[in-house]
This record gives structure tokens, C-alpha cells and sequence, in this order.
């Protein structure tokens, strides 16, 4: 069979069962299966021995760790103190706790690196005390979701380890690379709180004094020692990113249950139940992506797209905007660790030879991915923050596109300035990006 016989039969069967509404993991493995009973060099029991080969690497592990630590996190009542210093920051800005859900969701991302974390613990904090002073329920949660996405953004961050690990890219340069991103894509969402508080006029908090600025800071000095940490460490070559994310749970639990006294024993089960639930979520298709994968690579389907797309000689520009393109697309249906081991192997030889850095590519999929996170179907930040302030999805629409939009401006500067996101890397760490 040929490359495109075979990725029409692939994609096909895959977009009719989504459309059926059957679980994407199932969906995966049953798209594989016609390819496999069609040609006879195949058999079933490679499907499943792919599926175990994707399960057995070490690097998926620092998935449920750092999912742990942001748990403990939440439980030792983390987010209070970066609330307080966000406060303390920009709380007498125009829509203060607007700003100030924008601000923690960054701080708290350099923390615990999954987004889901993100809009469940910060969600369930600020959302009602937003609808409390008059936010609107659906602007509370749409600045909740977008936020959000940070969390994969900003290092530590889950989708990093798992493509540096797929891809054979540095994972301490792929931290440093997303840190400038992630501040921008803040910065634009506070942009667009700005001018939301101006139109309907919302409320705003008292200046805080160098005093009460000083004790914020202070209070969060330790939870924000988390990122140096495990970046830091990272870099430094001390650790894995695997042994950085337990090391990351060591030390929240050390502050929850030494420093703050705020995690009790009788609360680890519950904690541990939390970890397993949304790193099922993560990890649940991973096997059958692996899958799905491998019969792409084994049909030579990457090459065959690099060779049709000779003949239009691509550039690093336009092949950035078509991954961007992609990567905003599959993110919508299916979970971001799946999409990278489908799309990224396939999209990464036509990057290669556009000319793309390998770092360059990976930020590119990972902002789209995380952008994902917040357009429906799929969305999993989007329903999280709706089913905390109680909103219907499709009124809280509106109020997530026009916060999107800003952000993928963003996206749009990282593809054509890479500069952007490589000077980072290459001042702090440049055997990372050679």
C-alpha cells in the first residue's frame, strides 16, 4: 500500500469514529486496525507490542509526578500566597482580580507544569470570588481557561518533557525557550483585561504598601523556589527532568507537611487519587497514538509529505505557520501528549528541511497544543473552568475568543522572530540549542 493509501485509511476511520463520538484513545486503536488486516507483513500482536514499547519509557513518568506536585501545591494552600503577592502586584490595576487570575496562573505554572492543575486549583479559588465583585461568570471563566494554558507554557512544563523525550530535544533548552513566550502570552491577556475593565468598568483593589508588598513576597519566596529548582537543576545536567519531577514532589510535600503544616497524612490518599485521575487523562492514549504513529513512520508517510511539499520550496516562515495551523487543529479534538506523538513525528522532517531549529518547532507545537486547551470540542481547561463558575460552553465563547486573539498574535511573533525564544537558551545554556 502506498503512503497516502494508507494515511487516507488512517485519518478516515479516525474522524469517523470521533464524529461517532467514540473515546479518542479507542479511536486511535481501531484506525490502525483495517492497515493491518490489509497488508500482510503485518499482524495485531504489533499493534499491541507497540502499544506496551510506548508505555515502557522512563521519560512518561515525570508526567504523574509533576501532576502530583501541583496537587500537593494546591493542598498546602500554595495559591493563596501567590495570590497574595499577585495582589500585592497588580491588584490596583483597572479589573484587579482579573489581573490578578493572569498573574498567579503564571506564577503557579512555573510550579506545577500542567494546565489542568492550573484551571482546577486557580479556578475553584478565583472564579467565585470574580462573580462575587461583579465580573461577569463568563469573562471570570474565560480568563480562568486561557490562563491556563500557561502552565504548559512556562517550565516546568509536561508537554516539553514528553516531546524533548520523543524527539530527542534538549529538555532543559526547550524550559528556557518557553519562558519569554509565556510571559508574553501574560502580558497579552492582561492587556485584554485592561480594556474589559475600562468597558464595564470593574472593580479595582487599593494600592498595596511597600510593607504589605514586602510580607507577600516573603510568603511566596518558597513556593517559588520550585522552578529554580527543577530548571535550575536541569540545566545545571544535576538531574533528569524524571528525577526533577520527583524531586519536585519531595519538596512540595516538605512544604505542605513541614514548613506550612497545611498537607496532613489524611490527606495523601486523597492527593494520590487526584494525580492517578489526571494523569490517566494524559497518559490514557498514549498507547494507541504510539500506534497510530508507528504505521506512519513504518509507511514512510512523513517523507512522503516532505517530498510533495518540495515542489511548492516552503521556508521556515510558511512551514511555521502550517504547524501552527495543524497543531491548533488536532488540538481541538484530541489531548496534546497524543497529538505530539501523531503530528509531531510526521511534521517534523518537513520542519527539518524548511530550515527549522528544533527548539524553534517544538515551541511552535507546544503554544498551539496549549491554545487547544481552550477551543472546544476538546477544550479540557475550557470545561473544567465552565463547570467551576457553572457556565454553559457556549456562552463563554465569546469571551475566550476575543482573550484568544491577542495570544495568537503571540504565536504569530514566535514563528517569525525565532530569536524570540532561542536568545534565552543560547545566553544561559548554549550547548542546549548547538
Amino acid at each position: 500500500m502506498t503512503p497516502g493509501l494508507v494515511a487516507a485509511i488512517l485519518f478516515s476511520v479516525f474522524i469517523v469514529l470521533v464524529i461517532l463520538r467514540i473515546p479518542v484513545a479507542f479511536a486511535l486503536g481501531l484506525a490502525c486496525v483495517p492497515v493491518f488486516m490489509l497488508d500482510d507483513r503485518l499482524t495485531p500482536f504489533l499493534l499491541m507490542n507497540e502499544m506496551f514499547k510506548s508505555y515502557n519509557a522512563f521519560v512518561l513518568l515525570a508526567v504523574p509526578f509533576f501532576l502530583m506536585a501541583a496537587n500537593i501545591m494546591n493542598s498546602a494552600g500554595i495559591t493563596d500566597r501567590l495570590v497574595k503577592l499577585a495582589r500585592a502586584l497588580v491588584g490596583h490595576l483597572p479589573g484587579g482580580l482579573g489581573h490578578i487570575n493572569v498573574v498567579v496562573s503564571m506564577l503557579f505554572a512555573g510550579i506545577s507544569g500542567s494546565s489542568t492543575a492550573d484551571a482546577a486549583g486557580i479556578g475553584s479559588l478565583l472564579i467565585p470570588q470574580m462573580k462575587k465583585q461583579g465580573f461577569s461568570p463568563t469573562f471570570s471563566v474565560a480568563v480562568t481557561a486561557c490562563s491556563s494554558v500557561m502552565g504548559v507554557i512556562i517550565p516546568p512544563s509536561i508537554l516539553m518533557v514528553v516531546w524533548g523525550g520523543l524527539m530527542t530535544v534538549s529538555i532543559g533548552g526547550l524550559f528556557l525557550a518557553g519562558v519569554v513566550p509565556g510571559m508574553l502570552v501574560a502580558l497579552s491577556q492582561m492587556l485584554t483585561v485592561y480594556v474589559y475593565a475600562k468597558i464595564y468598568d470593574y472593580p479595582i483593589y487599593s494600592r498595596s504598601t511597600f510593607k504589605e508588598a514586602v510580607i507577600a513576597i516573603l510568603q511566596a519566596t518558597l513556593p517559588m523556589m520550585t522552578p529554580m529548582i527543577i530548571v535550575g537543576g536541569i540545566v545545571a545536567g544535576f538531574f533528569t527532568p524524571t528525577e526533577a519531577s520527583v524531586i519536585a514532589v519531595i519538596y512540595s510535600f516538605f512544604l505542605g507537611m513541614v514548613i506550612y503544616h497545611t498537607v496532613t497524612p489524611r490527606q495523601v490518599p486523597k492527593i494520590l487519587y487526584e494525580s492517578a485521575r489526571f494523569a490517566a487523562i494524559s497518559l490514557f492514549c498514549v498507547g494507541t497514538a504510539s500506534a497510530f504513529g508507528w504505521l506512519l513512520a513504518y509507511y514512510k508517510i512523513p517523507l512522503a509529505l516532505v517530498d510533495y511539499l518540495k515542489q511548492f520550496g516552503v521556508g521556515p516562515i510558511s512551514t511555521g505557520l502550517l504547524v501552527a495551523c495543524a497543531f491548533l487543529l488536532i488540538g481541538m479534538f484530541i489531548d496534546a501528549i497524543p497529538a505530539i506523538i501523531i503530528l509531531g513525528t510526521v511534521l517534523w522532517p518537513m520542519a527539518q528541511f524548511a530550515g527549522l531549529h528544533p527548539i524553534h518547532f517544538a515551541i511552535i507545537g507546544v503554544i498551539s497544543l496549549a491554545f487547544g486547551l481552550v477551543t472546544p470540542p476538546y477544550g479540557l481547561c475550557l470545561l473544567i473552568s465552565c463547570a467551576i463558575g457553572q457556565v454553559e460552553l457556549k456562552k463563554a465563547m465569546k469571551d475566550v475568543v476575543i482573550i484568544l486573539f491577542p495570544m495568537l498574535g503571540v504565536l504569530l511573533l514566535v514563528i517569525l522572530f525565532p530569536d524570540i525564544i532561542l536568545a534565552l537558551p543560547r545566553w544561559l545554556a548554549p550547548q542546549f540549542v548547538n
